[in-house]
């Protein structure tokens, strides 16, 4: 009796993963056109916030100062680095009038804590549209910030980017990519159809206006992550955002080199979706316990149901799967992902079920 019951489950979890990835697929779509403001150059602030950051702002700060865009001027936050970070903005600064550095020091009351860093660096700019990196990020082309402020306009104030990891010969980047990949086509699908719930720091853009609408991070000022995902939950909404797709809007940096510092980085930011609205944690959350159950379930059922029939329903699946992750990857410049779909996501799924049991057992350290 209870296999039969089982496998009326698992068709009910495998429909419910089809409907999540034809979801998913909305954001393939293009655009409707927007209103763009008449004046597509207008001056954009981009903010870099760097905590002991002095190598990898000299070798990807130029590729920040080369854009070709007309007028911007760069935001360099020194939050309380210990090593020469603060020297290597000067440098820089000597050489280019369009930069802007903000030093933080260490506050009690803030103690390492980037929002405030941030919130600082926000306060400085000159301009009202604000376009957010890393010092560990490099623009795909010299057109980012091009691709990226052409997104605004009268109604679209919120864009959300691409924040890729560069490709090497590793089993842990393949997985990073991989897990990168998925993540960015749920919440660029999401937004798509109305329901924005985050971004990624690597490359997002908004207004002043929107920043301080929410008070910024005044709602989670007290959570050491979420600078991004946790400002979207406050501020984003269907009629204020709008994602950037275009290949010359990504950006890129170097992913982690092991899969346990892969580990500490997924940590922190897995438990700040605790804080995440809850309509958007029960449809992330749906979308991975239906498929953790579909491959127990579907595993069981292959040995004591007849197999042919679970065989074409797992068929079904993978080849939706493959098509809209297929189609998404090479959209998003990931072609070779594809080719290791099946494995990536039995993996990834082992993964993140490691990282929820050690995060309900400890808490992960913050940004630094």
């Amino acid at each position: 009796m209870i296999v039969p019951v089982l496998f009326y489950i698992f068709v009910v979890i495998t429909v419910i993963q089809i409907i999540y990835y034809f979801v998913f697929s909305s954001f393939l779509s293009k655009n409707k056109k927007e209103n763009l403001n008449t004046d597509i150059n207008q001056p954009v602030s981009v903010i870099i916030c760097a905590k002991n950051e002095a190598k990898n702002l000299e070798e990807f700060l130029p590729s920040i100062l080369n854009q070709k865009y007309p007028d911007f001027e760069v935001v360099l936050i020194n939050d309380a680095s210990s090593d020469n970070t603060l020297d290597v903005m000067e440098l820089f600064s000597e050489k280019h009038e369009n930069i802007k550095i903000i030093n933080v020091r260490n506050v009690e009351t803030f103690w390492g804590n980037k929002k405030y860093a941030l919130t600082l660096g926000i306060k400085a700019a000159t301009h009202n549209h604000l376009l957010f990196t890393d010092a560990d990020c490099k623009p795909v082309s010299e057109n980012w910030i091009q691709e990226m402020s052409a997104k605004f306009s009268s109604k679209k104030t919120i864009i959300l980017g691409y924040g890729k990891y560069t490709k090497t010969n590793s089993l842990v980047n393949l997985f990073v990519r991989f897990e990168t990949l998925i993540t960015a086509i749920q919440y660029f699908s999401y937004a798509k159809i109305g329901i924005p719930y985050m971004a990624v720091g690597r490359n997002l853009a908004y207004q002043k206006e929107d920043f301080f609408n929410v008070k910024g991070f005044i709602n989670h000022m007290h959570i050491k992550s979420g600078d991004d995902d946790l400002f979207i939950q406050d501020a984003a909404t269907k009629e204020n955002t709008i994602i950037c797709t275009s290949k010359d809007s990504y950006t890129t940096s170097v992913a982690p080199k092991s899969f346990s510092q892969w580990f500490r980085q997924k940590r922190r930011h897995i438990s700040t979706a605790n804080h995440y609205k809850t309509t958007h944690k029960l449809l992330l959350g749906l979308f991975f316990l239906s498929k953790v159950l579909f491959y127990a379930l579907g595993t069981f059922l292959f040995f004591f149901y007849p197999w042919k029939i679970i065989l074409g329903i797992c068929l079904t699946y993978y080849i939706v799967q493959f098509v809209v992750v297929g189609l998404a990857s090479k959209k998003l410049k990931e072609p070779q992902i594809i080719y290791f779909l099946p494995f990536l996501e039995i993996g990834l799924i082992l993964f993140q079920l490691s990282i929820f049991i050690t995060n309900l057992c400890s808490k992960p350290n913050h940004w630094k």
